[in-house]
């Protein structure tokens, strides 16, 4: 109990750890009356390569940050929670593929910012762990996700939502790279169990009377002593 007890503790402080930061992040802009957008996704460009990096910790405003909060904490802190040593290496690849992809393949002049291309990666990574391990915690987890973020999927396609400004290609980017990270470490976190089964005796001879020595022959069993040796010896 002691070691699940630290093992939640760590996570949520992890995830929590995060978040903070990005909430600094808004209030710094805020409080000194200045934006940081250009530290986004700039697709292409080389003064866009820093928001591969920084653009999941900046934020349109405190609507936006606070749509993406909720989500990444959760599942930042089940992704330490579950994966253990693996889970930082999973955070990292999901925010850097994910960004590098943004770069590399969305489309126009504006910057990309916000977590939700990561809050996607994370999303998918669960959902498609948990089905392809068939382990019933992570299969549980992957419902659950797929119940409170199911509706993300909207998030593909931009034009239900004409009056903002998605960022359709990192949530599409960020799905692709939690679909390939789930199948890259799918031997890590928890694994079904394996029963295994005792082998049955191909012997039919009864327990009692393998322990028992001086227990008289079965019917149609053989014997031989020692003298009936001799006698065989020519």
């Amino acid at each position: 109990m002691k070691e699940e007890k630290r093992r939640l503790i760590t996570s949520i402080s992890i995830s929590a750890a995060i978040v903070a930061v990005m909430w600094v992040v808004k209030a710094v802009e805020m409080i000194a009356n200045i934006s940081l957008s250009f530290l986004g996704i700039l697709p292409i460009q080389a003064k866009g390569l820093p928001g591969i990096l920084f653009s999941p910790l900046l934020h349109a405003d405190l609507a936006h940050l606070s749509a993406n909060s909720a989500p990444f904490f959760i599942l930042t802190a089940a992704l330490i929670y579950y994966y253990k040593s693996d889970a930082i290496r999973i955070l990292i690849y999901s925010w850097l593929i994910t960004g590098l992809w943004v770069w590399l393949f969305a489309r126009g002049n504006g910057y990309h910012i916000g977590a939700s291309g990561v809050v996607y990666a994370l999303a998918a990574f669960h959902f498609v762990s948990g089905v392809i391990r068939r382990e019933p915690r992570l299969m549980a987890f992957s419902l659950l996700v797929a119940f409170l973020y199911g509706s993300m999927v909207w998030g593909f396609f931009p034009e239900f939502f004409p009056e903002r400004n998605i960022s359709w290609e990192s949530h599409l980017m960020g799905f692709l790279a939690g679909t390939v990270l789930a199948f890259f470490f799918k031997h890590s976190g928890p694994q079904p169990k394996v029963y295994l089964w005792p082998e049955e005796d191909d012997e039919e001879t009864p327990e009692w009377y393998k322990e028992d020595s001086t227990a008289p022959p079965l019917p149609g069993a053989t014997t031989s002593t020692a003298d009936d040796n001799k006698l065989n010896v020519k």
